[in-house]
């Protein structure tokens, strides 16, 4: 009797061959800010090798939402390269969606080519930078930015679009107390910070139509005190229920105060800094080698950790949810379908082995050899992510490093 895992499944207007999406996590393959051979070829193996959609992750809707050299830019000119991209990835039976966004205060001026914009003026330490409180007008046209953005994705023929409205980045800098600290008509109540959301889903659902199915990535909690936590964060998404979209991704972690409740496990310091530009993030280099374990601190592991949470929005909402959170067994993943979840999400899984699903189908394996050393997290802030398996040459105290993680 075949797997639930491997049975169709439909997301709006979109129909994939299988349960299973290859989630967002940032590739860090789109060097000066456009699509890459790389990137190409990292998604047309994943679609080769089983998966129902593929996701191109972290596009920015605009220049001042650019955090990294390597993140895709939505503009005209890469419209024909994605195009031909979205085409080999059809040719494999995959369907393929793309993540957009905007970083909001997690730039700096080297990337995004301004002062770093957010809900709020402030002080960012991811960067470091200083950051300005975006204007109402500017807030208006960073809506249309979004509808921009979504009809690039259909004539680069995408099948589906992602809003992150997660982790951190722009909207959720809107929706969560801890970075939005406005009194006009975008901040204070949860009503008013969920504005901005409310206004980028309308056009978002006005420019998909009927032919793109759009998902929006959301938190459940953004993992410290002074963030928003699971009865708020329901809220939302029931918000986004009445907005219409077709899917929820359901994830936590904040990436500026709460980086590891997005994935878990530890960040791999040492190989961060290794990667580093010694001239460029010099400061930084500086801080995670003094500070890393206070500003990194270590979430323990667990397969699919975020299920018991993941559970509680199921019960409150009906529209289909998307789970996304340490996948990294066919066990897990046919518990969190039979939980009432209509598809699964992973990523690290996938940069171990781009025929994982297959593989899974097959009977070849039924789970990944990915142990969670996050070597691949450590070096995507500065180079293309990578499995360490894949890399040539790794030098001796990464590896120690990683045989370090993978015991814990």
């Amino acid at each position: 009797m075949e797997s639930e895992i491997f049975t169709p499944c439909t997301i709006g207007p979109i129909t994939l061959r299988n349960r299973t999406i290859r989630s967002a996590a940032f590739e860090n393959m789109c060097y000066g800010n456009k699509p890459s051979q790389d990137l190409f070829n990292y998604h047309t193996a994943v679609a080769r090798g089983g998966i129902g959609m593929t996701t191109v992750a972290y596009a920015s809707v605009n220049r001042s939402g650019v955090s990294f050299d390597g993140q895709l830019w939505m503009r005209d000119e890469i419209i024909p390269e994605l195009k031909r991209l979205t085409d080999a990835i059809h040719a494999e039976g995959a369907k393929v969606s793309i993540q957009l966004g905007h970083c909001g205060n997690m730039t700096h001026f080297y990337t995004c080519g301004g002062i770093p914009v957010g809900a709020s003026t402030g002080f960012n330490l991811y960067s470091p930078t200083f950051v300005r409180k975006l204007k109402k007008k500017e807030i208006l046209a960073l809506v249309e930015d979004f509808g921009k953005a979504v009809d690039l994705a259909r004539q680069a023929g995408f099948d589906c679009v992602e809003i992150h409205a997660g982790h951190g980045y722009l909207i959720s800098q809107f929706l969560s107390p801890y970075t939005n600290h406005r009194h006009d008509e975008y901040g204070g109540s949860l009503q008013n910070r969920m504005r901005f959301m409310q206004q980028v889903i309308t056009k978002v659902m006005e420019v998909a139509g009927n032919d793109m199915a759009v998902v929006v990535k959301t938190n459940m909690y953004d993992g410290f005190r002074s963030g928003m936590q699971v009865p708020e964060c329901i809220e939302v998404a029931k918000e986004l229920e009445r907005l219409g979209v077709h899917a929820l991704v359901l994830t936590a972690g904040f990436v500026s105060k709460a980086p590891m409740e997005v994935m878990h496990g530890a960040m791999p310091l040492k190989t961060m800094t290794h990667y580093m530009n010694p001239w460029r993030f010099w400061w930084l280099k500086i801080g995670v080698r003094l500070f890393g374990r206070i500003m990194v601190p270590t979430v323990p592991f667990k397969e699919a950790y975020f299920l018991d949470t993941a559970k509680q929005f199921r019960k409150e909402l009906k529209m289909p949810l998307i789970y996304v959170g340490g996948l990294i067994s066919k066990e897990k993943m046919e518990e969190a379908l039979s939980e009432g979840f209509v598809a699964l999400q992973m990523a690290r899984a996938l940069v171990n082995d781009t025929d994982f699903v297959n593989k899974l189908k097959n009977g070849e394996t039924t789970r990944s050899a990915c142990k969670h050393s996050n070597y691949c997290i450590g070096r995507m802030y500065t180079l293309e992510m990578k499995c360490h398996h894949c890399v040539e040459n790794l030098p001796k105290k990464l590896q120690k490093e990683i045989d370090e993680l993978e015991k814990q």
